[in-house]
C-alpha cells in the first residue's frame, strides 16, 4: 500500500481546490475526511457521493448550484481526494457505506436528498437498504450493476491483481500526463475543459489516490447490490448520459423496468461526466426531481 506521502497534499495539491472556502477536515470512522459543506445551514441537506477515482472537484460546477437550495454535503470517498484509506478489511461495499454513515452522524446531519456518481450511486443504495431513508436517491450514470458477461468476472480480478500489486499505482501515477488524463476522460464519452481535466491529472499522479480507486473496484460486489436492489422503497431517479462509454445507458432503462419507484432522464450527447459538461442541466433535473418528491411525499402523508 502506498505510504501517507504517496498520497495527496492538500497544501501542495489544494491549493486552488474547487470550491475550496467551502473545505474542513473531519475525523469520522477512524479516517480524517476531507469534506466540502455550502448552502443555508437550515436549508433541506444533500448529500453528494462521487464516482471511482474522482473526488470533490468533480462537484466544482454542480455544488454551487445545488447550493443555492440545499445544505449541501460532498466529501472525498476513503482512498480519493485527500480522504484517508479505508483498511483492507473494510474496502467492500458495505464497509465504504459504513463508514459515510459514520461520517453522518459525526456531521449530525440526515440528507433529505442524495445524489451519488457512478459508483458514489452504488454507495447510496447501499446506505438506503441498511435505513437511510432521503424522500429521492439521484443516480448519475449509476454503477448499479455487474458488468454484463464474462466481465463481471474478469474486471474485479484484474483490479484485485493490480490493487496487490505495490507497483501499479506508482507506475500509473508516473504515465499519467496531460494527455493520459485526456485519454481516459475522452474514454468516458464526456468531454471536458482543461481544467477539469489538470485536476484528475494531479489526482492520476499520486499513487495513493490510484490505489483508493483500485481497492474500490477490487473489493466491491455488484452482483451482491443487483440482486438486492429489488428491496430499494426510496424513489429513484436514474439521469443517464446518452454518450457514456462507462457504463451502457441501455442498463438504466433496464433497471427501471425492475424498481416501480424508479425512472429514467436521458440527458443527450453528454457521457459519463454528464455532471461536469452540464451542470446547469443536471442540477435542473435534481431540482425539479426534488420538488416532485417533496408534493408526492406531502400528498401521501
Amino acid at each position: 500500500m502506498p505510504v501517507s506521502s504517496d498520497r495527496p497534499q492538500w497544501e501542495r495539491d489544494g491549493a486552488d481546490w474547487p470550491n475550496r472556502a467551502a473545505s474542513r477536515f473531519v475525523e469520522a470512522s477512524g479516517l480524517r475526511w476531507h469534506v466540502q459543506v455550502m448552502g443555508e445551514p437550515g436549508a433541506p441537506v444533500l448529500l453528494l457521493l462521487h464516482g471511482t477515482g474522482a473526488s470533490t472537484h468533480s462537484w466544482s460546477g454542480l455544488a454551487p448550484r445545488l447550493a443555492e437550495r440545499f445544505r449541501v454535503v460532498a466529501p472525498d470517498l476513503p482512498g480519493h481526494g485527500f480522504t484517508d484509506p479505508l483498511p483492507p478489511g473494510r474496502l467492500s461495499l458495505p464497509g465504504m457505506a459504513a463508514a459515510i454513515r459514520d461520517l453522518l452522524g459525526e456531521l449530525a446531519v440526515a440528507p433529505a436528498l442524495v445524489v451519488g456518481h457512478s459508483a458514489g450511486a452504488a454507495i447510496l443504495v447501499r446506505m438506503c437498504l441498511d435505513g437511510l431513508s432521503p424522500r429521492l436517491l439521484v443516480a448519475l450514470n449509476g454503477a448499479l450493476t455487474p458488468f454484463p458477461g464474462v466481465a463481471s468476472v474478469l474486471f474485479p480480478s484484474i483490479a484485485r491483481m493490480l490493487f496487490l500489486n505495490p507497483v501499479t499505482p506508482r507506475f500509473f501515477a508516473w504515465t499519467a500526463d496531460r494527455p493520459a488524463a485526456e485519454r481516459l476522460i475522452k474514454g468516458t464519452g464526456s468531454r471536458l475543459d482543461d481544467r477539469a481535466l489538470e485536476f484528475y491529472r494531479r489526482l492520476f499522479r499520486c499513487p495513493g489516490h490510484v490505489a483508493g480507486a483500485l481497492g474500490m473496484m477490487a473489493n466491491w460486489d455488484l452482483a451482491a447490490l443487483d440482486r438486492a436492489i429489488g428491496g430499494l422503497d426510496v424513489p429513484l431517479l436514474l439521469v443517464v448520459g446518452g454518450d457514456d462509454r462507462a457504463i451502457a445507458p441501455e442498463t438504466a432503462f433496464a433497471l427501471a423496468d425492475r424498481l416501480p419507484n424508479a425512472r429514467v432522464s436521458l440527458l443527450r450527447h453528454l457521457g459519463h461526466l454528464a455532471h461536469e459538461e452540464a451542470p446547469d442541466r443536471v442540477a435542473e433535473i435534481i431540482v425539479e426531481a426534488s420538488e416532485a418528491a417533496t408534493i408526492e411525499s406531502s400528498a401521501s402523508g
